[in-house]
């Protein structure tokens, strides 16, 4: 009887053992046919370069390289314009309307604050609901006074505090690639954005 219960346990182990070896020897295979991910290096020129931390309308803090991959349509604005910033907005919407809707997910429609300090999130969430801007393509950023003022300087953009509450400003819409590369910029109000909705499609067909 106790020759039977030996037999039995060294045939368990063996079995376990066996079973232990099997599995090791998958995961050696599977950790063989993994392709380890390598993060590509962004180009010289990329806005995801820049170290500066923003916060969205909705009180998030990113950093631009959490939009790589998107298209980005960028413009600096700030909510209490009441002169070429509204113009501005029409520029972006009517920018919007002609990328085709199952393109919108991959593009982000992005206006950056130059007066962080009036435009404070909750500011930032108000004006997006007034100017129906809630859908997830629409973002607002607003950043440090350094941040805004280098960005800005990426940008091509003037600013100038003009009076307590007023900026002058360049009404410069951009276009950025997946990388965040500058491809395209339209400078002024109203103009034929025809080229500007092209160069979006064109990045997102890339």
């Amino acid at each position: 009887m106790k020759k039977i219960i030996l037999i039995l346990v060294v045939s368990v182990f063996a079995a376990c053992n066996q079973t232990q070896k099997e599995e090791v020897a998958i995961e050696q295979e599977v950790a063989l046919n993994e392709t380890p991910e390598v993060k590509r290096e962004l180009p010289e020129l990329s806005i995801y370069n820049l170290p500066s931390t923003w916060t969205t309308q909705d009180n998030e803090h990113i950093q631009l390289e959490d939009l790589h991959g998107k298209v980005l349509v960028m413009v600096m604005i700030y909510t209490s314009c009441k002169a070429a910033c509204p113009r501005l907005i029409a520029d972006m919407r009517n920018i919007e309307r002609q990328v085709p809707a199952e393109d919108l997910d991959k593009t982000r429609f992005i206006m950056v604050s130059i007066d962080p300090e009036t435009d404070t999130p909750q500011r930032l969430h108000s004006f997006a609901k007034e100017n129906e801007m809630e859908d997830d393509h629409w973002m607002f950023l607003r950043g440090t006074p350094e941040d805004t003022r280098e960005f800005a300087a990426v940008l091509a953009v003037s600013y100038k505090k003009i009076s307590p509450i007023d900026f002058s400003h360049s009404n410069i819409i951009s276009v950025f690639d997946e990388e965040g590369v500058l491809v395209h910029q339209q400078e002024g109000l109203g103009v034929d954005n025809t080229e500007t909705v092209e160069a979006i499609k064109a990045e997102v067909s890339n």
